[in-house]
């Protein structure tokens, strides 16, 4: 199964040219995430790793700046937070440009 999993992602990541993929809040894409969870620790690893970005990578996430801690926070579907060194650097880049 784990094989299946790995042989799925690269598949993706043939058939699916880069600009036409969407942009993942994490700094390590969803599809290297799993991959890169199921290559180390097995296809359960792989699968938990996939529901969890498919569950908090949705619509819904937003970028939070605390003034007082001058701290960026990304505030995910679920409810969990990321810190930026764990954000996209895309999104990071946007967002201090755009404030």
């Amino acid at each position: 199964m784990k094989y299946l999993l790995i042989a799925i992602i690269k598949l993706y990541w043939k058939l699916t040219p880069p600009h036409k993929r969407r942009c993942c809040c994490f700094k390590v894409s969803c599809s290297n995430y799993v991959f890169q969870q199921a290559q180390k620790h097995g296809f359960i690893a792989g699968w938990k790793a996939l529901t969890y970005r498919f569950r908090t990578c949705r619509n819904g996430s937003r970028l939070v700046w605390l003034e007082k801690e001058k701290v960026l926070l990304m505030v995910l579907a679920n409810g969990d937070q990321l810190n930026e060194n764990e954000i996209s650097e895309n999104l990071v880049r946007k967002y201090k440009i755009l404030f």
